[in-house]
């Protein structure tokens, strides 16, 4: 009988460390790296390119519909291309994309079609995959679940270091209050707080809660 692949999930709210502590996690484990925002920011990106208006829910449908996600990886780094193009870095992590990327990823059609490909791509090649709805939605059966949390306070003042303006009380009001795949904490994760713990600290943590349940 094939041994399934390993999949972690790891959740948390913005700016809570858990897109660090993912690749270092999947780094040491030697399986891919994957941020399930990074696909919500891809199409977000792309329905502001075509002009529309991100709260006309009708528009932004038919773009979803025409529009291909492809998933590969790269130095063991998941990647995402939509209609063929791999987008940087800065194109992802853009002012309009951020402001707008809570209000597509609410939308439960977008979901739908994002957590499919998600868990397409993970069970069949094993990740540590982040996100907001990782283990309550996209890996609900997966052993291995972790909510990676900070105060508001830390968790401000390390999206002001990284140059970032949103307000994360408006997107921890927004991620948790959706209709569609809202935040919370997933049924029997494991919950860290990063608060005060060094990257190092936590990634310990979570490996040998892993180790733990691989046993």
């Amino acid at each position: 009988m094939a041994i399934p692949p390993l999949i972690v999930a790891i959740d948390g709210p913005a700016a809570s460390g858990k897109s660090t502590v993912a690749k270092r996690i999947a780094s040491c484990l030697q399986i891919v790296f994957v941020s399930s925002g990074g696909m919500y920011r891809a199409f977000t990106w792309r329905v502001l390119e075509e002009g529309i208006d991100p709260a006309d829910t009708k528009a932004v449908l038919e773009i979803l519909k025409v529009t291909r996600f492809d998933c590969g990886e790269e130095s063991g780094l998941g990647t995402f291309a939509v209609d063929g193009r791999f987008l940087t870095k800065e194109e992802l992590s853009a002012r309009s994309v951020n402001e707008n990327v809570s209000t597509i990823a609410a939308i439960p059609e977008v979901r739908e079609r994002l957590v499919a490909e998600q868990r397409a791509y993970g069970e069949a090649n094993g990740v540590v995959m982040e996100g907001r709805d990782i283990g309550s939605v996209v890996f609900p059966n997966t052993p291995y679940k972790f909510y990676i949390d900070a105060s508001p306070e830390v968790r401000e003042q390390r999206r002001r270091a990284e140059g970032v303006t949103d307000s994360i009380a408006a997107r921890d009001k927004t991620d948790s209050n959706r209709k569609a795949s809202p935040l919370v904490i997933p049924e029997d994760a494991i919950v860290v707080d990063s608060s005060y713990m060094s990257v190092e600290e936590v990634v310990e943590k979570v490996i040998s809660e892993i180790s733990l349940r691989r046993e």
